[in-house]
């Protein structure tokens, strides 16, 4: 079985930083993802996807240090559900992307309209990487 998920899109919002209770950082991204077609009568269409985007250590500590909104981001990962009860004891759910690895596809200050990317690559990272410098 495979569960995988690749995301080329921009980030709609600064990544929300928090920690876990053993200190582990933990990033949350929303990521939007376009789609453009054109109707029965010729007329463009477009969508809009949002995708909620989590990481962990290493990755967490990258994707809030370099990203920023309107960030242009490469991810892969895997689909994950998971519940919780609120506090009026309602179960609730929701669905994310467990990221795995990140590219940026920008340089920092590049602008959307820039036509070539320039991938900086972080992927498998865990809390065990020593990495401490990021590379470029």
């Amino acid at each position: 079985m495979v569960n995988k998920v690749i995301l080329v899109g921009r980030l709609g919002a600064d990544p929300e930083i928090r920690y876990t209770q053993d200190g582990a950082m933990v990033t949350n991204l929303n990521i939007a993802t376009n789609e453009q077609w054109r109707d029965k009568e010729g007329e463009k269409q477009q969508r809009t996807e949002w995708h909620r985007v989590v990481t962990f250590r290493r990755l967490a500590e990258i994707c809030g240090n370099y990203l920023s909104k309107g960030s242009l981001v490469y991810v892969e990962g895997r689909m994950q559900t998971r519940s919780w009860d609120d506090k009026d004891g309602n179960k609730r759910y929701t669905t994310e992307v467990v990221a795995t690895s990140m590219q940026m596809l920008e340089r920092k200050g590049q602008g959307s309209d820039q036509a070539d990317a320039v991938p900086n690559t972080y992927g498998g990272m865990s809390g065990s990487d020593t990495h401490d410098d990021v590379p470029f």
